[in-house]
């Protein structure tokens, strides 16, 4: 699994983390959110996520 970034506020999501802020435990992929994922520090659209380099 991949790490992505937001490229509007650069907020990395991590799955070995998961997401505190959602409630989203460790071991979820990113590719797994569903369409209408916002990111949860400036509510961007998933398609504004990009995989970290």
């Amino acid at each position: 699994m991949e790490r992505f970034v937001c490229t509007i506020c650069g907020h990395v999501y991590d799955p070995e983390r998961g997401e505190i802020r959602l409630d989203l435990a460790p071991g979820k992929d990113f590719a797994d959110f569903p369409g209408d994922y916002l990111c949860p520090v400036c509510f961007a659209g998933k398609s504004k996520f990009v995989k970290a380099g």
